[in-house]
């Protein structure tokens, strides 16, 4: 009989500034877990990716109202045997992920979406799923997590 790996859709999104668009939410509608990277803008954003699945985040350098005080600056989220480390801006990273054995570290701020893989550890910004910003996208990104891999992918949105 085959193994069976588990696997999970992980929806990530950061920097919304407040601003919940449909089609952030519809790229994201399909995920078992979703991850904002902070600048998040308002308790609503995070109420309304938590109609969609379980959502984690962290605070971002403007979540300074009470609700996003309350937030953590980074975090780290387990799926499928995989440690995923979040944080706002990734200059603020003060650990080797590699030597934490992270499978991922995943982070907003740039507005600048992106994946590299440096040491094995996947480096992920989703870029901004907000009001746009100079001629940057407007992107999110999701995982796809099994115990074996992680494969990211990027989603520019039509807005």
């Amino acid at each position: 009989m085959p193994e069976r790996h588990s696997s999970k859709q992980v929806g990530v999104i950061s920097d919304t500034h407040g601003l919940v668009r449909e089609e952030a939410l519809a790229a994201l509608r399909e995920s078992d877990v979703i991850i904002h990277a902070g600048d998040i803008g308002g308790a609503a954003v995070l109420e309304a990716l938590g109609r969609i699945a379980p959502t984690y985040a962290v605070r971002g350098n403007n979540d300074r109202d009470a609700w996003g005080m309350a937030l953590p600056f980074t975090d780290v989220v387990s799926v499928c045997g995989h440690d995923l480390y979040l944080l706002h801006d990734l200059a603020d990273l003060d650990v080797d992920p590699a030597a934490a054995r992270f499978s991922a570290v995943i982070c907003g701020h740039s507005h600048k979406p992106r994946i590299d893989w440096s040491d094995g550890v996947l480096f992920l910004n989703p870029g901004s799923a907000g009001p746009r910003r100079f001629k940057l996208p407007i992107a999110v990104a999701r995982l796809r997590v099994t115990d074996r891999a992680i494969e990211p992918e990027l989603i520019t949105l039509n807005v």
